[in-house]
Parts: structure tokens; sequence; C-alpha cells
């Protein structure tokens, strides 16, 4: 993938969300590894700041970074944008604190840039692929990031009462981040209007730039862009606050509630992780972490093998304990679903059911455990990289046990294997679906 940038400069005004105040932000082309940059041109000696995980300094209903005294709110759209659009280097001259509202959304900033002709730059763009599983949790909000060969999301949005709660799961290109993802406006709800105003925040927010949600109903300028135009909206922001890594990132996020302040969370552990491969590029953190895998015998698969066969680790570890390997090339285990999970806090609060995407990497985690179970492929691990024909019959809810049953059916060049799984509680099937897996050499 080459470097990015735009050939011209472009600009737009108009009112900022939380000032109120009006500003013109401007995109200006830059050079070959000069990246993202804003520039306040308001004040004295435009003073500059670049957008990094090491400058965010608020994140009170928005993404604020700053160097010193100077400060620049609210640029998760803006930076959203940029990363879904796949461009590396501009500079971003701005007359206020904050860019301007629009709509809510990032589609206005995407159209911009298309205006401004993205072009490449002859340089190859580098790239951070996950090599470790991070996950992070605040209270009923929780983040995990997984080894991905993409950038994928996997969201469920919820308010506090369980009325608006929506899900998506969506690899994420260039194309389809214009057509599915940028469009998706901010929202709010009702309640939190007055206490936002009180402390100086929405001083700008109006119907034009924002959703409102009050008790059951949407009210909006315009008719909603989608029927899960929330969670979408929720992407939108984790994909700008995921761009505060200054490099492309190569992972799968599943996400439940998230926010601001949890996905600094999240991008913070990653640019740890980041820093510690550039600092040991000849050791391997997969291997370091994993240097002791041993595949275990065919009976008493317990927690403990699990936990020596699979790189996972809490609050992922969706097999409890492995009760068979049978004859046809398949697996029987077990995961024991308790009120302690910590996704039944947000999914959904009085009305806990165990996530159907979590259903489904119970399986990849058994066909994995099954798959690396193999001789041929001991000291490899087994990456989930999609699935097909998935149905969902009924919900999982705690105290269940959930039965999960996995058969490989297809295993290519010792490389990418296919396995179909089924959960079932009570004898019953309650999810099942084809899983598609590679298998990669601990480096």
């Amino acid at each position: 993938m080459k470097q990015r940038t735009i050939s011209k400069e472009i600009s737009i005004q108009g009112i900022a969300l939380h000032s109120g105040k009006s500003v013109t932000l401007t995109f200006k082309p830059a050079g070959i590894n000069e990246g993202i940059l804003f520039r306040r041109t308001d004040l004295y000696g435009k003073p500059e700041i670049r957008p990094h995980i090491s400058a965010v300094s608020d994140l009170l209903r928005c993404t604020t970074i700053g160097s010193g005294t100077v400060q620049i709110h609210t640029v998760e759209h803006v930076l959203s944008a940029l990363s879904g659009m796949g461009i590396h280097n501009v500079s971003i001259e701005i007359d206020g604190e904050e860019p301007p509202a629009l709509d809510g959304s990032a589609k206005i900033f995407t159209h911009l840039l298309y205006e401004a002709e993205p072009i490449e730059l002859d340089e190859e763009q580098k790239v951070f692929p996950l090599q470790l599983p991070i996950s992070v949790t605040q209270g009923n909000r929780s983040l995990i990031a997984l080894p991905y060969d993409g950038f994928k999301i996997t969201c469920t949005s919820a308010d506090d009462r369980g009325i608006h709660t929506q899900h998506l799961s969506i690899d994420i290109d260039r194309e389809n981040y214009v057509s599915d993802i940028a469009p998706a406006r901010t929202f709010a709800v009702y309640e939190d209007i007055e206490p936002l105003l009180k402390c100086g925040k929405i001083q700008g927010g109006s119907l034009e730039c924002a959703i409102l949600i009050k008790g059951n109903q949407i009210l909006s300028k315009e008719a909603l862009r989608y029927n899960d135009e929330f969670v979408r909206h929720k992407i939108l922001d984790i994909i700008g606050d995921m761009a505060l890594l200054g490099i492309p990132l190569r992972c799968h996020i599943i996400a439940v509630r998230p926010g601001h302040a949890i996905n600094a969370e999240l991008t913070k552990k990653i640019w740890e992780q980041y820093e510690e491969s550039r600092q040991s590029p000849n050791q391997s953190l997969k291997h370091k972490s994993l240097t002791n895998l041993t595949i275990g015998e065919e009976s008493d698969f317990d927690i403990n093998k699990i936990l020596n066969t699979l790189p996972h680790r809490y609050p992922f570890v969706m097999v409890d304990r492995v009760i068979e390997f049978t004859a046809d090339d398949g697996l029987r285990a077990i995961k024991n679903v308790t009120i302690n999970e910590p996704y039944f806090t947000g999914h959904y609060p009085g009305h806990p059911i165990m996530p159907g995407v979590l259903q489904i990497e119970a399986m990849a985690q058994a066909a994995g455990i099954l798959m690396l179970r193999r001789r041929s492929y001991e000291q490899q691990l087994a990456y989930f990289m999609s699935c097909d024909k998935v149905k969902f019959r009924k919900p999982v809810v705690p105290g269940d046990q959930l039965e999960i049953f996995v058969r490989i059916k297809k295993a290519r060049n010792d490389k990418i294997g296919l396995a179909e799984g089924e959960c079932r509680v009570n004898g019953k099937v309650v999810s099942s679906g084809e899983l598609m897996f590679s298998i990669v050499k601990m480096a």
C-alpha cells in the first residue's frame, strides 16, 4: 500500500458542536512521511499539534488533543474520514479550537477529500498487524482487539435502558467506509442534554448536526440514514480514535458500548504493543508469550491445556473444557455461561443475553484447538478469518452450559482450515455456522 495525500487544498466553514463558534477548516497536501498535522491559525505562531494517543488531553463526549496550553477538540470525525479514506499525509489548518460539526457525521469531510483529489506518493505505507490479543473494560463497556488480516470492527451499541440496542460487524475498506460508515451521524439521549450544556458542551448542537433520542422517539432533521445508524456512528468514532496510533492498524476490534475514553485506553495499549515490537524487531511477541505451547493429550483437556494451546486470555477465553475428540475429526467442548461474564452488564441491562458473535468465537476457538491438536500444526497459531451460513436460533442466558461441537471439513495445504460448528443448550441447537481460519507459524 502506497502512502497517500491530496492534490490541492480545500476548505469548509461551519459551526463547532461544543463551542458553538463559527470555524473554518482547510485540508492541505503534505509530503512523504509527514503524517497528519493540525495547525491553529487563529493563535500567534500558528501552533501545531500532531494527533497521537500521547497528545490526548480530554475525552468527555469527544476526543481532545493538546500541546501545552493549545488544544483542539472533537478531532475524531476528521481523523475517521482521513483513516477511512486512506489519507496518510495532510496538514489541517483550523481557525478555532474545534472542527465544524457539519451534519454530525464524516460524510462531508470524505466528500471534501474526494474533491481535493487523493493521490499516491512514491513510498510504501507502514502498517501495524496486531500480534497479541488486547482487552480493556470500563464498567459495562468493553473492547477487545484480536490479530486479523485486515481491519474489522464488530460493535454492539446500547443505551442504559437497552431500548436502542444495535449490532454490526464490518470489514473496513475505503469503499464501504464512504458508503456505510461515514454518513452515520452522532446522536444523544435527551436526558443527557441539560448536564452537557451545564458543563459547557454542545453549545452548537441542534437537529441539524445530531440525532436526539427521547424515550422511544427518534428526533432528527431528516430520516435515519440507516436502520442501525447509531452503531455505525460508534464504529466511525472507533476508527477516528484508533487513528491516534499514527499508523494504519490490522486487527479485529470487538466493542460493546464503546466510547471515547475506552477507545483511547485500547489505543494506548495497542501503541504500547507497537512500541515493544519496534524495540525488539527480531523477537516475536507471540513467540515470547507462547514459547511453552504444547498440545494436550486425548483426555482431560482442561482449562490449563486450553490456555497452553490458545493465545486468548480473560475476558476472551470462550472454551472451559474439551470433553472429547471424536472419530470424525471433531470435538465436543463446553463453555459455562455465568452472570459474572463482563459483557452481560451491557448486553442487555435487565435482560442478559450472550452475544451471538461470542458464540461464533467459542466455535472458532474450539476449531482452533482441534486443528492445532494435529501434530503437523504444533508451534503454530490458528487465526479466525471468516464465518458463513451463521444462524442464531434461541438466546443463551446466564446459567446455561454451552455445548460446542465442531468438525474439520477441509484443511488445505496446511494453511487454511474450514470447520462446521454448532452450539447447543440442553441438547437444542442455539447457533451454528461454518468457520474459516488460517494456520500461522509462530516466528
